[in-house]
């Protein structure tokens, strides 16, 4: 019995010394930013993601009498219901009565004057996937550049990136800057929004050198090496980590015939056209509210179910061109495969002109290997957590 004992408090001790801190994100600080806000007039940058616990942010805020007077929604909207792309018209929200404001407004893809004069401080608090081609960086980054141009603040609850433990892709060439490709950064920059914020203020990557009046509140108990799961989906088409940790391997197709499963209950984890024939896996997408038109629609398509994969087997392999390659080859379209957009999302253009050579997976991604070295020195300075 004695024995026993002693093996049970052994192993409580192991279990004990094994137990990670659960991570406590920005939002959840409020005894760190409430000071920040009281007096002020606050604009909220957020989504669905926003939450604190069981609560969203702005209804923290509003309970706690803290004077939200505006909110900016992304891609996606506040309650994260529009489909990708879809253009955000001001609105209210009808919890609360705060009014959206478009951040379409002005001539600049910036919030109009009117919009910036509103409020004294601006609030981000929202969950990015750690993507180039993500676009709620991009809408930070403009709002960034808004703030230091009128004088406003800005505060950044920070959340964990979950693909935030590593760095992978080529460096966008700014001649292919887009709407989804903002900053001179790999695709996969492995940096929180509050770490990246702090980035382009200290790269003076906002227009004609400005920066911001910035403040993070960091993430507690988080390093890169965290592995965060999403406890809310980010946008209706990343509906599960494995899509989350895909993303950055199939997103490509959006540039391309196939279908990367939008409008299926398979976003971002399957792959295929209907003339792809020689595969068992078949899907049909339909219409529906996160992708009324999706590619190949209502058309019988052949490729390939990678959902069945598990999450350890898709975050070794990185960015995997395999996936494109075998669709470029089984498709056999030649320079009617990839559009213009190809070079948007991947940011360079030897990775079309390689993938048309007939090189590998691994000879492509070697190419780019400098530019992961060479980001990640220089992105040391800003890292709010251990790598």
């Amino acid at each position: 019995m004695k024995q026993l004992l002693l093996i049970t408090i052994g192993l409580c001790c192991i279990l004990t010394l094994n137990a990670q801190p659960s991570v406590i994100v920005g939002a959840e600080q409020t005894a760190e930013y409430f000071p920040l806000l009281k007096g002020k007039r606050i604009a909220l940058f957020s989504n669905h993601t926003g939450m604190v616990g069981d609560k969203h942010l702005l209804d923290v805020l509003v309970e706690n009498g803290l004077n939200v007077v505006a909110i900016f929604s992304p891609e996606h909207g506040f309650r994260g219901n529009a489909g990708a792309g879809d253009k955000i018209a001001s609105s209210v929200d009808t919890k609360t009565g705060v009014p959206i404001l478009s951040l379409y407004d002005g001539n600049t893809s910036k919030p109009s004057t009117e919009s910036m004069q509103k409020f004294d401080i601006l609030i981000v608090d929202i969950q990015d996937v750690g993507l180039r081609y993500y676009t709620y960086y991009i809408t930070m980054v403009k709002l960034m550049d808004a703030c230091a141009e009128h004088n406003k603040k800005v505060l950044i609850l920070d959340r964990p990136n979950p693909n935030g433990h590593y760095v992978d892709g080529p460096i966008l060439n700014m001649k292919h800057k887009s709407g989804v490709g903002w900053l001179p950064i790999p695709v996969v920059h492995g940096m929180t929004l509050g770490e990246l914020a702090q980035m382009v203020n200290g790269e003076k990557w906002l227009p004609e050198g400005r920066t911001c009046d910035l403040t993070v509140i960091p993430c507690l108990n988080y390093t890169h090496q965290t592995m965060y799961r999403l406890p809310v989906p980010p946008s209706p088409n990343l509906p599960n980590m494995k899509a989350v940790y895909l993303y950055p391997s199939l997103c490509y197709f959006e540039a391309t015939p196939v279908s990367l499963g939008r409008g299926t209950t398979l976003p971002f984890q399957i792959y295929g056209h209907p003339n792809m024939k020689g595969y068992d896996f078949t899907f049909t997408p339909r219409s529906m509210p996160s992708a009324t038109k999706p590619p190949q629609q209502d058309r019988l398509c052949y490729g390939v179910n990678l959902s069945t994969l598990s999450e350890e087997e898709i975050l070794k392999k990185g960015i995997n061109m395999n996936y494109l390659i075998d669709a470029y080859k089984r498709l056999n379209m030649g320079d009617r495969f990839f559009s213009s957009f190809f070079e948007k999302l991947i940011g360079v253009d030897y990775v079309r002109t390689m993938i048309e050579q007939g090189k590998t997976t691994e000879e492509i991604q070697a190419v780019w290997q400098g530019d992961v070295k060479k980001f990640k020195k220089q992105r040391k300075p800003y890292l709010l957590y251990d790598e």
